[in-house]
């Protein structure tokens, strides 16, 4: 379809503005909340439409900033190539309107569940937009920043019910922060040509596609197995999550070290997808195993 008419399209509009919102991944990214919010024992009403609307539309317009800021990036990067404002189908001014509105309604809504769950919000979307964005291009680094908010959701969520903070929602926190690592840099591994082509160097060794690199994923892949254990080591969860964690952590670790063995695209690739796969398995399996007395325990109730 010719771009013109595709801008006048409401069809044409409404995809345009889901791949500058990154809808799908906004909607895995409040799923992850939604798992901390019932981990603490929230309950299902309109609290959670506050959650998952206001989380979805904060992630939103950390989205549309960052190809806002990247625009011109955008252009040199094949996976990156077809977005709106790269495509015409969006001007930056139009953009900029829609982070606004997503930015100022997200927080408006986090904001009726209680004012740290507003504030973990706008901090995650400046640390993502004004800090890990510009960074990426300058530093690996970035990744070590860009895990901080990729890994709130889930506190978001547990603070949203219980309105603190505290030992749960940042045992929540931590097994998302180190899962990042190795999710990320499947990615970046898989994408290494096209990242490279727009200036960003996101693997953790400057030798990229290497066995240093691949190495530092199986480290992480590694320590992700006693991490994710932490809530069943703290009594929070049952034998289940003992299971079902080592199991996950096993077969996750075994995909990052066939990476190490062939430095393959082919096993970057399984590892990116086991990684998906990961993380809201293992959260709702803390979900469904929790002790509730033991939570209780440590939320102070």
């Amino acid at each position: 379809m010719d771009i013109a008419v595709e801008k006048t399209t409401f069809s044409g509009k409404i995809k345009a503005y889901m791949v500058f919102t990154k809808f799908r991944l906004s909607a895995l990214v409040v799923v992850s909340a939604l798992s901390g919010y019932l981990f603490v024992g929230g309950t299902w009403g309109i609290e959670i439409l506050y959650l998952l609307v206001g989380g979805m539309l904060v992630t939103a317009a950390s989205n549309g900033s960052n190809q806002i800021w990247e625009r011109d990036l955008d252009k040199l990067m094949k996976r990156t190539e077809g977005r709106p404002i790269p495509q015409g189908h969006m001007s930056v001014n139009e953009a900029i309107v829609v982070v606004i509105v997503c930015l100022i309604a997200g927080t408006a809504l986090l904001y009726l569940l209680n004012l740290y769950t507003a504030i973990l919000g706008v901090f995650s979307y400046v640390s993502y937009v004004f800090i890990y964005t510009p960074m990426k291009r300058v530093s690996p680094w970035a990744v070590f920043v860009g895990a901080i908010p990729g890994a709130l959701p889930p506190m978001i969520g547990a603070i949203a019910h219980i309105n603190a903070f505290g030992l749960v929602p940042g045992v929540l926190f931590f097994v998302q922060f180190t899962w990042q690592f190795p999710h990320f840099w499947a990615i970046a591994w898989v994408a290494y040509d096209d990242y490279k082509a727009g200036g960003f160097s996101l693997l953790p060794s400057k030798s990229g596609k290497s066995k240093n690199s691949a190495f530092q994923i199986v480290v992480y892949s590694l320590a992700l197995i006693p991490f994710s254990l932490l809530p069943w080591l703290m009594d929070m969860t049952g034998n289940i999550s003992l299971i079902l964690a080592s199991a996950l952590g096993a077969v996750f670790f075994f995909y990052a070290f066939r990476l190490l063995q062939t430095c393959d695209d082919k096993d970057a690739r399984k590892l990116m997808f086991a990684s998906f796969f990961y993380l809201p398995i293992i959260q709702f399996v803390y979900v469904f195993d929790a002790v509730d007395e033991v939570i209780l325990k440590y939320l102070g109730g």
